[in-house]
């Protein structure tokens, strides 16, 4: 490792470094490094190279547990907590916060403005200085104005915005029938229709006269009334009968009844079938009581801001936030709009969106759920609320900032990194984008290569000292000169066009588009401009419906399970593979063990204690709860019997725990596994372990795992490959793997459309559909759509200019190769 000694500005800073000895954490290699304080500190390397176990494994790790150590002990088994880092010592080492690339909490009442509190704000500003109805009985308080309270609550959705209800379209679907003949279609068959049908005509209802031609009041009392009026029936088929009290239910009251409380799942689905679900009538799909809904500010009802896109809500907000300057705020009432109260909170408000808006979300708006949000959006929200935390003195650990950014998007995102760092504290980042790196203070590579071949520190110190570091992966990307681009390959033509027409979906109105088939085409746009609307939801189902067509597969970004059962070798198959493989030994035919012997999921060949987990849960009195490796069997998973059968001297466990790259060489005789770990190495995850938990992978990683899932299968016909920013998470280099892969697929006669932010991967495409111009109400258009060539030279469009200069290397390199 080259270690430098720190610039003269860094070494004023008493006692300037956070100092790591001994980290082994992961792949790490008995890794010493300093790290200065106080300073915006990048960390790179290939995926899987050790820098994510550096940052958050171990100096996150061990500053959040010394934190740890300092909370009373019955509070610390509240707090959801990490292993204790394998690293001999950490001085030097401040309070720290992490930011990870997290997705959207599946919460449906998890919003943006409740991650970022500014619902709160805005809750207080319409208590305190809300414009009141004139027949306001009083002041409501803020809990009034949250759909996540009793006290503001709509008490139809409680809170939810969206009405499970029974309509007169659901009950009755055929009006021309009477009611004898089965009208309210809600009702219940055999017996208890009959029942309610007589108990109906006994109230004085007439059951023979067609639905349609009843009176309207008659007709909705039958169908939504709570009343459960008993009369005398008496059977008017059944001579024999005695008279009985009969009950009435309305239609939606027997429904509603039978959805809640009936123990038949047969009963429940066929009551499902007469609910309506729709945004609730009575508070129009806010959550809030209509009190709540009377109260306006600058005209508006909170439910209007809350949907309103940040840019509008500054707008609405300024007005007011400016009286503080002005000095015309009035202190002689005890609320309105032009109050002190009224003026503090609406500029605080104020001052909190405008640094969202500046890291280029001004598309969203306080009401968007936060499972809808990309783990970059929800990143970004983090930071914001950060910067406005006035924290000093911490180190701010950020994973990939950059991820699923366009490069327009990312300029303002270094501009609050350094208002982080300028604010006294310290910011360390895992980053890709190389532009980002260029602007901090220093830069630690880890490498060389990825998991085994990586896990030590190449080089520490400021950003151009990487330039000598012959064995570094990232510093030809870092210092990119033409000679290091790839030549641009000659373009494909489009076999045909697939049209789309009139599109309309979220911000994308009457829109016309033409996606080529048979080539690479890249959708480019900012953030909220409307890609994924249309190749993720327009594009895909389109498709399904064109001749030309005869598959579409989308690869997502969604994890490939939600357990640590769910791994690697078990998502893509060549885990049967492995386990026929060993069931296939002389000693496994011996003992009688077939293939499912080997599976952990299954009784027989796991461990009985673990029950295949490979840990345990460990509860201590007033300690906090944790996992450890199973006792009996070491975190392997199966019994010692299975263990002893051998394949090349190695356990069923053991090829779980090599990576992709050691199992290769390892199962390169096992054609059906080999085929597969071939693919995942092309598309850069040969760092991975077979074994490797769904739950420890990223969006990125799990979408290149689907991808190569699709490579190894036999390929018949024309597919459309859909990717949703298939890059996220990669260093340039693996970037470059994956993109001849992507090329492989359209040489073999298909086509792939792709979402993109990294320019290298738009400049080699063959087509470009840059959407825009900007997001949310202001995007949702094509702005251009050509080769790079003609994209790049488009003055209106925001990506144009990155492009160019994408294209400019390229094209460089192109004429000094020939």
């Amino acid at each position: 490792m080259v270690q430098t000694e720190p610039n003269q500005p860094i070494a004023s800073a008493e006692p300037g470094f956070v100092r790591v000895r001994g980290a082994r954490e992961n792949n790490l290699r008995d890794v010493d490094v300093d790290v200065p304080r106080d300073r915006i500190v990048a960390f790179t390397g290939v995926s899987g190279s050790g820098k994510s176990s550096l940052a958050f494994g171990t100096i996150f790790g061990e500053a959040q547990r010394r934190f740890l150590e300092s909370v009373a002990p019955y509070a610390r088994r509240l707090i959801a907590q990490g292993s204790t880092p394998h690293v001999d010592e950490i001085t030097g080492l401040p309070p720290a916060v992490a930011l990870q690339q997290r997705r959207g909490a599946p919460s449906s009442r998890s919003t943006v403005g409740t991650l970022t509190t500014l619902s709160n704000l805005l809750r207080m500003l319409y208590s305190r200085a809300g414009s009141y109805p004139s027949d306001a009985t009083g002041r409501l308080d803020s809990d009034s104005f949250s759909p996540n309270t009793a006290a503001g609550a709509c008490p139809r959705c409680h809170g939810l915005g969206i009405a499970h209800d029974v309509t007169e379209a659901t009950a009755v679907h055929d009006p021309g029938l009477s009611i004898r003949d089965g009208a309210i279609t809600a009702w219940p068959g055999a017996w208890q229709g009959k029942n309610l049908r007589d108990v109906t005509a006994g109230l004085g209802y007439d059951i023979d006269r067609p639905w349609r031609e009843l009176p309207q009041k008659d007709r909705d009392w039958l169908l939504f009334t709570d009343e459960q009026p008993v009369v005398e029936v008496t059977p008017q088929r059944d001579r024999v009968a005695k008279p009985y009290k009969g009950r009435f239910w309305s239609a939606k009251s027997f429904i509603m009844h039978t959805l809640a409380d009936s123990k038949s799942e047969a009963q429940r689905n066929r009551a499902q079938r007469f609910v309506e679900t729709a945004p609730c009538s009575l508070c129009g799909g806010s959550g809030l009581t209509r009190a709540a809904l009377a109260v306006t500010f600058a005209g508006h009802s909170i439910a209007e801001l809350n949907d309103m896109p940040f840019a509008g809500l500054a707008d609405v907000l300024r007005p007011t936030a400016e009286l503080k300057t002005a000095g015309a705020a009035r202190s002689d009432r005890s609320s309105g709009e032009l109050t002190e109260v009224a003026v503090t909170i609406a500029s605080d408000l104020l001052a909190r969106i405008e640094v969202l808006v500046g890291l280029g979300l001004d598309y969203l708006g306080l009401s968007r759920a936060t499972p809808t949000l990309s783990p970059g959006e929800m990143q970004r929200l983090r930071i914001a609320t950060q910067l406005r935390s006035g924290l000093f003195g911490v180190i701010y650990v950020l994973d990939e900032p950059s991820a699923g950014l366009h490069p327009a998007d990312a300029e303002p995102l270094i501009t609050v990194l350094e208002q982080l760092q300028a604010s006294g504290n310290s910011v360390f980042v895992v980053e890709h984008n190389m532009d980002v790196v260029r602007r901090a203070d220093w830069v630690v590579d880890v490498g060389p290569g990825a998991g085994s071949n990586g896990g030590c520190v190449l080089y520490s110190g400021p950003v151009g000292g990487l330039s000598g570091i012959e064995e570094s992966v990232t510093r030809p990307f870092l210092f990119a000169s033409s000679a290091d681009a790839p030549p641009r390959r000659v373009a494909r033509d489009p076999q045909r066009w697939l049209g789309l027409r009139a599109v309309s979906r979220h911000n994308i109105q009457n829109l016309d588009v033409d996606v080529p088939l048979g080539v690479l085409t890249a959708v480019t746009g900012v953030s909220g401009s409307g890609k994924s609307s249309l190749v993720g939801g327009v594009l895909a189902e389109k498709a399904l419906h064109d001749d030309a067509v005869d598959r579409v597969v989308q690869v997502d970004q969604k994890p490939i399970g939600r357990t640590p059962r769910s791994n690697l070798a078990t998502y893509t198959g060549l885990f049967d593979a492995v386990r026929t493989t060993f069931a296939a030994t002389d000693e496994a035919r011996e003992r009688g063990y077939d293939a499912g012997r080997f599976s952990f999921n299954v009784d027989g060949g796991r461990c009985p204690t673990c029950l295949g987990e490979g840990f345990v849960s460990v509860e201590l009195l007033f300690l906090p709860g944790s996992y450890a490796p199973c006792p009996d069997c070491g975190g392997t998973r199966y019994n010692a019997e299975t263990l002893e059968v051998r394949y090349r001297d190695a356990s069923i466990a053991d090829v779980l725990a090599m990576t992709v790259d050691e199992a290769a060489e390892f199962l390169g005789d096992v054609a059906v596994a080999a085929r597969s770990l071939d693919t995942l190495r092309k598309v850069g995850l040969g760092y991975l372990r077979l074994g490797q938990p769904a739950t420890e992978l990223s969006g990125g990683e799990a979408q290149r795992i689907k991808l190569a899932t699709e490579l190894q299968r036999a390929r018949r016909g024309h597919t459309l490959y859909v990717l949703d920013e298939p890059t996220t998470g990669l260093h340039p280099a693996d970037v470059r793997l994956l993109v001849a892969q992507l090329n492989s697929l359209v040489d073999a006669g298909n086509t792939v459309v792709l979402v993109e932010h990294e320019m290298s991967v738009v400049a080699d495409a063959d087509w470009v559909i840059d959407m825009g111009p900007a997001g949310g109400d202001k995007g949702g258009r094509v702005v251009v759509a050509g080769t790079p060539e003609v994209v790049a030279a488009n003055g209106d469009s925001r990506t144009a200019p990155y492009l160019a200069a994408a294209l400019g290397s390229v094209l460089a390199s192109a004429i000094s190769s020939v």
